[in-house]
């Protein structure tokens, strides 16, 4: 049996689909719904899995030894908005609970694969390689990015990371993410404005090296991100940190532009201030440098913009069901 943690989340329940998909169903979620009217539920609508538990439930069952023998955990869940200022409240979540499963894996000595983030990385400074080189000299720009980062060292200082994977995603699209709210992709808050009318908002720069729609991101397709897990579970030698992207950065107005020509509209963007509030804590650049993970064997295809931006609008959001379900594969 598999655990997904945060498996009815956005990266979480993409990679229940992709079990499914390569014919594995033992899978015990791992997950808080919240509301019903919010809507995660549905990620999971049409999946198959053995089991679901509230993460609040796992680490007694781990501690008494209550589940089933457990192949690999899949540690996804976590809060993952970057604007969270409840440092506790984070370090609890991404960092506390993190400790907890990394220890019951290495007693177990169970496959551990757990999500990272670019947002370690800061503001570039020290580059974007994987790998873990030049952990000790990053500094993440928010509380968010610093509790993930912190969690890597110290899986680093404990001598975990020999044993298990750490998934650093750069700024992944795609299905199942709608209830992220204010942190779902750009692709996602672009296909519901020029929707509605016909335009897109996108933030001004306020570096004088970056042209407006110019800040760059290294976007990665959810659908290659979950092949890179599958992968990872099937090659236990593939240990440490991973830069989980496609190597080249994009524009946030080739994005757009990508998502306009997807829906067949005409182009139109506006530009607007960004808050204050986040001005000294934005990432104009991210790259990832994915050495680690080819050096690893890893040799599959990364989804071109274009061509996931395309697959994503057409095939997901532009249905009335848009989740990812196995009653299509």
């Amino acid at each position: 049996m598999i655990i997904i943690t945060g498996g009815a989340g956005f990266i979480g329940s993409a990679m229940l689909w992709e079990l499914n998909r390569n014919g594995a169903d033992e899978v015990l979620v791992v997950d808080d719904l919240g509301k019903a009217s919010e809507g995660k539920w549905l990620n999971l609508r049409g999946l198959r899995y053995a089991d679901f538990i509230h993460k609040d439930d796992l680490p007694a069952l781990l501690e008494h030894d209550r589940l089933p023998q457990i192949d690999a955990v899949i540690h996804m869940g976590a809060i993952s908005s970057t604007t969270e200022q409840d440092a506790n409240l984070l370090l609890r979540n991404n960092y506390e609970y993190s400790k907890m499963l990394a220890m019951w894996c290495a007693r177990k000595e169970t496959r551990f694969i757990y999500a990272s983030s670019a947002a370690t990385f800061g503001d570039g400074s020290e580059g974007y390689r994987d790998g873990i080189e030049a952990l000790d000299r990053l500094r993440p720009l928010n509380m968010y990015g610093y509790s993930k980062h912190l969690f890597d060292c110290w899986m680093l200082r404990d001598g975990l990371l020999d044993k298990a994977a750490g998934l650093k995603f750069f700024n992944v699209y795609g299905p199942n993410e709608y209830h992220k709210e204010e942190m779902t992709s750009v692709v996602f808050k672009a296909f519901n404005q020029i929707g509605d009318n016909g335009s897109v908002r996108l933030f001004r720069s306020h570096n004088p090296d970056y042209a407006n729609g110019e800040q760059m991101r290294d976007f990665v397709y959810v659908k290659d991100c979950t092949k890179i897990m599958q992968w990872l579970i099937e090659t236990p030698s593939a240990t440490g940190l991973f830069n989980i992207g496609t190597g080249q950065a994009r524009s946030f107005r080739e994005l757009v532009t990508a998502t306009f020509d997807a829906m067949e509209r005409p182009v139109s963007i506006e530009f607007i201030d960004m808050p204050e509030t986040i001005r000294d804590k934005y990432q104009y650049y991210t790259c990832a440098e994915c050495d680690h993970l080819r050096q690893a064997g890893y040799t599959g295809r990364m989804t071109p913009l274009e061509e996931g931006v395309r697959d994503y609008v057409q095939n997901y959001l532009g249905k009335t069901a848009p989740h990812l379900d196995t009653s299509a594969l």
